[in-house]
This record gives C-alpha cells, sequence and structure tokens, in this order.
C-alpha cells in the first residue's frame, strides 16, 4: 500500500478517490455533472467545495454549470432558485427544513437520475453539501436518497478562550487562530478553511474571546477586527459572538459605577451595542462570565445575574442578539459545597430572565471533569432556556497529549434522566426547548483550535470538534456512530481500520476515567495546568481549590458525602433520583465517591472492597492505554507514515502519565486505607 504523506491540516474535509471499485462506478455514472444554482459568496463557496471534491473522489473531471441540463447529475441550490430552474419544491417541505435545514432526495427524470440538495438559504445547501459529500466520503448508497436533516439545536456555538497578545487560556494546540496584529487589512486563508471545518459539522456561531475578558476587545480599534472575521465567516452561516468584561463601562467608558441599574451604565452598554451592530449586523450577542472567580459583576453592586443579563438583553434584543450568562458560580459563603453553588444561586431568579437570556450551565456541577453526574439546573429551571456548555478541549482529559474521545460522556448527560416530568425528562430534551416548550436552544463548546499546523495539538483529539458539531446538530446520534464517521473520512474506510480505530476511541473515555478519576472521585489534578496527579494539594488560597476538599481521604474512608446526612446535594436532585444518589447501596458505582463517603473495606458489585476496587480500576486504566499503544503499533503499515508517528510519540506520553497517575494516587491513598 502507497501512503502518502499527511499532516492533518484538511482534518475530515480529505476528499480521497473512493478505492470501492462497485462504489466508485455507481458515483462515477451518477456524478458526471453538477449544477450550482443561485449568485453569493455562499453559492460561490458552494461551487468550490464541490470543485474540489467531486473530481478528486471521482478520480476525475467532472462538468459544472450553472443551468439544469438533461441526464444524471447532481442539481445544488436553494428552493426559490431550484423553482425558478423549474424544480419544484413543495410548501411543506420548504415550512419543515426552516431556516437551517436541508433536504438530499434522488428523483428518476426522463429515465435519469437526478440528485437534489436543496435548503430555504444558501447556508442551509451549503450544509446539505457536506452532508453529501460526507455520504460520498464514508462510501454510502446514493440510490434512492431521500434525507431531510434540520438541527435540534438553534444555536450552536463553538466558543474561544483566546487572548488579544494570541495566548490561548486551556489552550494546547499552539496559539490562537485571530491574528489580531494583522486585521483588518490581513486576512489569513486558515480563516475560510477554519469556517469551512465549522460548517461542515453544523455550527453557526463563534465567540471569539475569552471568557475571562479584556475591556479592549470593546474598542473600535478590534470592533473594526472582528467586523473582519464575521465578513469571512457570515457566507458560511456563522456569526460571530463576543464576551465583554462586565465592568466595561467603568475601564472604558469613564463612568463611576458598572452596577446594572444606573441608567449612565444602561445607555453606556447601548451605544455599544448600536456601534457593535453597525459593523456587525448579524452580531450574535455577548457570552458573560461574571461574579466568578474574580470576574466584575452585578453583584458587585448589589443587584443580582438576572439585573446583568436582563440589563445587555434589553440593549441587543432589538438587534435580534442574545445573552449567554454563564451559571459557572461557586461562592462558598453561599454553600460550603461548591457543587450545590449554582443551583442556589440560579433556580431562584428562573422567572427572572428576559427571553434572549441563556443561562449558560457546564454539564456537571463542578468543573468539566473526567466524569461528573449531569448539573442538577437541568430540569431545575422550567422558565429560563438553559444552554449546555461543554468543553472540546481537553483540560482535564490529559490535554493535547491524551486520545480520550469525548462524545461518550456528551452523550451520558445529554441521555441522562432529569425526572422533572417523569422518565423522558432528559437533560437533551430540556437543551433543545422540547421539554418545557421554549422556542429557542442552544449549545455551546470550548474550543480546542490553535495554531498548530493539524489544529488541534493531537490527531484524534480532531474527533472531539467533530462529534460536538454533529451532537449539536443532532443529540440523537450515537458515539459509535459518529466515531465511525469520523474515521472513514480522517483516516480510512478499510474495515480493520475503522473497527481497530473505533475500539480505541470508545474505550479511551472509560480508561481515562479509570486511570485518573475512578469510582466518582473529581479534581485530583496538579495545581494551575490541570496536567498530571496531584491528590495531596492542599495549599490554595481557597478550601475548594484544595484537591483534599473534594475526596476526603482518611482512615475510615474516601469520597464527598453529598448525601442527605452530608452536604445534601442529592436533594438537588428530582426523585427517584434523589433518592437513588442517596444511599450507597444504590448509588451507581460511577458516582459513588462523588455522592459518599465510604469505608476502605466497603465491599463493592464486584466482591472487592473499595481499596481494593480503586487498585483494579487504576491498573484496568492503564492496561487499556497499554493496549492502545499496542494496537496502533499494529497498523503502522497502513497508516500514512507522518501522522502514525506523531500519535505513537502521543500514546507514549500518555502511557507514560496514566502510569503515574495509577502510582501517585494508590501511593497517596494507600496511606489512608493502612495498605
Amino acid at each position: 500500500m502507497s501512503l502518502r504523506g499527511e499532516d492533518g491540516y484538511e482534518l475530515w474535509l480529505r476528499y480521497r478517490e473512493v478505492d470501492d471499485p462497485a462504489r466508485l462506478s455507481r458515483y462515477r455514472k451518477l456524478l458526471g455533472r453538477a449544477t450550482v444554482l443561485g449568485q453569493g459568496q455562499t453559492v460561490t463557496i458552494i461551487r468550490s467545495e464541490l470543485e474540489r471534491a467531486l473530481p478528486a473522489m471521482l478520480g476525475r473531471a467532472v462538468s459544472f454549470s450553472e443551468q439544469v441540463s438533461p441526464g444524471n447529475g447532481l442539481v445544488v441550490g436553494t428552493a426559490d432558485d431550484l423553482g425558478a430552474a423549474g424544480i419544484d419544491i413543495p410548501r411543506e417541505d420548504r415550512l419543515t427544513l426552516g431556516e437551517d435545514g436541508f433536504r438530499i432526495r434522488s428523483a428518476a427524470v426522463d429515465g435519469n437520475t437526478r440528485l437534489l440538495v436543496t435548503g430555504n438559504t444558501a447556508p442551509a445547501v451549503l450544509r446539505g453539501v457536506f452532508h453529501f459529500l460526507r455520504l460520498l466520503q464514508t462510501h454510502q448508497d446514493i440510490d434512492g436518497l431521500d434525507v431531510v436533516s434540520c438541527p435540534r439545536i438553534q444555536h450552536r456555538l463553538l466558543v474561544h478562550w483566546d487572548n488579544i497578545d494570541g495566548s490561548i487560556e486551556r489552550g494546547y494546540a499552539g496559539r490562537s487562530l485571530w491574528k489580531w496584529e494583522e486585521l483588518p487589512e490581513t486576512i489569513d486563508p486558515r480563516y475560510d478553511d477554519y469556517a469551512r471545518a465549522c460548517a461542515s459539522v453544523g455550527l453557526n456561531g463563534v465567540a471569539l474571546n475569552n471568557v475571562n475578558a479584556q475591556v479592549k476587545s470593546l474598542t473600535s480599534e478590534y470592533l473594526d477586527k472582528i467586523a473582519a472575521l464575521a465578513d469571512v465567516f457570515r457566507p458560511y452561516g456563522i456569526r460571530v459572538y463576543l464576551s465583554p468584561v462586565f465592568s466595561a463601562p467603568m475601564q472604558f467608558g469613564d463612568l463611576p459605577t458598572s452596577d446594572p441599574r444606573d441608567p449612565g451604565v444602561v445607555a453606556w452598554w447601548q451605544d455599544k451595542v448600536d456601534e457593535i451592530y453597525q459593523l456587525i449586523p448579524d452580531f450574535g450577542g455577548f457570552q458573560i462570565k461574571a461574579n466568578s472567580e474574580g470576574q466584575p459583576g452585578p453583584q458587585d453592586y448589589g443587584a443580582n445575574h438576572d439585573d446583568g443579563a436582563n440589563m445587555l438583553a434589553d440593549a441587543l434584543a432589538p438587534h435580534g442578539g442574545m445573552v449567554l450568562w454563564r451559571a459557572f458560580v461557586y461562592d462558598v459563603t453561599v454553600d460550603a459545597d461548591r457543587a450545590k453553588c449554582a443551583y442556589k444561586e440560579f433556580v431562584p431568579l428562573d422567572d427572572k430572565f428576559r427571553p434572549n437570556v441563556f443561562v449558560q450551565v457546564k454539564n456537571g456541577p463542578v468543573d468539566f471533569q473526567p466524569r461528573e453526574p449531569f448539573h442538577p439546573l437541568f430540569g431545575a429551571m422550567e422558565q429560563t432556556p438553559l444552554a449546555l456548555e461543554l468543553q472540546v478541549a481537553q483540560e482535564y482529559f490529559g490535554q493535547a497529549i491524551h486520545l480520550v474521545y469525548l462524545a461518550g460522556m456528551w452523550k451520558e448527560v445529554l441521555d441522562a434522566e432529569t425526572y422533572s416530568k417523569g422518565p423522558g425528562s432528559t437533560v437533551a430534551s430540556t437543551v433543545d426547548g422540547s421539554l418545557y416548550h421554549h422556542d429557542t436552544s442552544c449549545m455551546v463548546a470550548v474550543a480546542n483550535t490553535g495554531s498548530d499546523r493539524n489544529w488541534c495539538g493531537h490527531h484524534f483529539s480532531q474527533a472531539n470538534w467533530y462529534a460536538y458539531g454533529r451532537l449539536a446538530w443532532d443529540h440523537t446520534l450515537s458515539a459509535e456512530a459518529i466515531a465511525d464517521e469520523w474515521i472513514r473520512m480522517t483516516w480510512s474506510n478499510n474495515a480493520e481500520i475503522i473497527g481497530t480505530l473505533k475500539e480505541m476511541m470508545l474505550g479511551s473515555w472509560p480508561a481515562c476515567i479509570d486511570y485518573m478519576t475512578p469510582l466518582g472521585l473529581h479534581h485530583l489534578m496538579q495545581e494551575g495546568h490541570h496536567y498530571g496527579p496531584d491528590p495531596g494539594f492542599n495549599n490554595a488560597p481557597r478550601p475548594d481549590w484544595n484537591n483534599t476538599y473534594y475526596h476526603r481521604a482518611d482512615k475510615e474512608g474516601l469520597g464527598y458525602n453529598r448525601s442527605s446526612i452530608g452536604s445534601s446535594a442529592t436533594g438537588q436532585y428530582h426523585s427517584p433520583l434523589r433518592e437513588q444518589f442517596d444511599n450507597p447501596a444504590t448509588c451507581p458505582e460511577e458516582y459513588l465517591l462523588w455522592f459518599h463517603h465510604i469505608p476502605w473495606d466497603h465491599r463493592l458489585k464486584s466482591g472487592r472492597t473499595l481499596w481494593e476496587e480503586l487498585q483494579h480500576r487504576y491498573d484496568i486504566g492503564v492496561a487499556f492505554v497499554d493496549e492502545m499503544c499496542s494496537t496502533w503499533k499494529s497498523l503502522q503499515r497502513k497508516i500514512d507514515p507522518a501522522r502514525h508517528a506523531h500519535v505513537s510519540e502521543r500514546l507514549r506520553q500518555q502511557q507514560e502519565n496514566a502510569r503515574e497517575w495509577r502510582k501517585v494516587c494508590i501511593d497517596y491513598f494507600g496511606r489512608f486505607a493502612g495498605q
């Protein structure tokens, strides 16, 4: 097998000649001609994508035109453009598709097969084209196609914790993609490639800057730069968002206060929002981190979260903008258990937010840990749309060194039952608006992209960017199905490679839990950078920044007692979860030490004591990484050399770190267990 060298830059948008002869023959017969209807920047992008993809995958030239001709072929255009060309799109189809949805279908015309890709808007058609190309990339049957696809989540954002100086908070793939010093005069071609990748998985929003914001991002100088990026992203159907600092009126506007109830502050934000929309008419809105980890907010002035969010929402509403108000707050004067704080602050405010405000809630109640129970705010705020916040960047998962596929974790959260309205009240139904009949919905994820040539630092970390986009579009997809797509598009359609890589990917998250934080342990990472283990860390300036705060190891046992005889965090969940979590005998073992302080000699379902089970879990986690190393090595002749060598080195480092996790944690906890 002759393998060309690759550096990962193409991501999953690799267009290689189809190596299934029967499939290739059929594709060539149906796709010798392609017609792209319409005009405009997005249509130009569609035509360019097809001109790049079809000849490469078919291994020969394809005839492109702007007028529909007889015979087999692909016809792409909006419903209006197809109608003008004499191809009727039924009114019910238009209503079903809305603004974002697309339809792909094959139709018999005079004994030939016409493949149609359409939607009501040009960006929707672009998404349909990417889906159609995905079908070809993954060697799917395109005869008799009839695909109708509409997003289950309306706002699907990738958010960047990028700083103006080019650094990235929790970034592990180089420096920021945004070259502020060059903008707006110089537009890096990589911006288009980034937008292509986001559009290909259905994302429609990008927040450009760190939630730990700098006031400089609101200056006229930087708004001009942001407008230049918005101009690049707009044809791909992607809107830009900003994370402003809440105290901007004082820092930037020379006002004596940033109190959201102050008329001068209200006027300042209204003027600033008007200025933004003059430059960026489709600006998406603001993501706000306030009164969290030292960031300023309305509580600094005796106001509350709803006062701050609503003031900004009122400024944005006339322009169609929205506010994403982060619920990542954990003032331990509110409750000594950090996991309970957000619930206690936000539930009393449930009916107080404007319609264009989302309360943005992390998947778990602490902080993007390898495994957490779902955040109890999901199912607790019936009147307020909640945006689910995930982290694609692997801050607590070995960063861009470890191979950890996160789709399984996200599916566990999305599919979790809240029981807020009985069975079927899943987190997903809360987020997509169906449970409480909200007509708006949002998902947000912290990006893992950077200036590294392969975008994400690790070739397999690209899968998490891809999986997030696919789940934000359709959260009913399985982690396995998404992995299958990504492997076929990124690596190969070879059955052995697919099966081998899928097994590695699907097992990587459970293994990471086992070699880092098994049985509900959490927050054992080293301080500051969060890479590697340090369960004994206890020198932080506040208790809940110490690792010992979370595991409570002593000679009696291990774990944080959040039961009704502990911090009562179990009481923030609905029945029957409340009772299930509250009893050590019924609490799922994956959350056992999250909710309970368990004696070292307590017998688990395996028959092993807690201490024995802890050792076993660390052992099987390390063993899986050892197996991944061997498995990957066996594929050396089937994977291009550059990417194989890169992943091999990353796996070696992961193996070394997993063994360190096991040794440090077993040695540390063994002192308390008397071992």
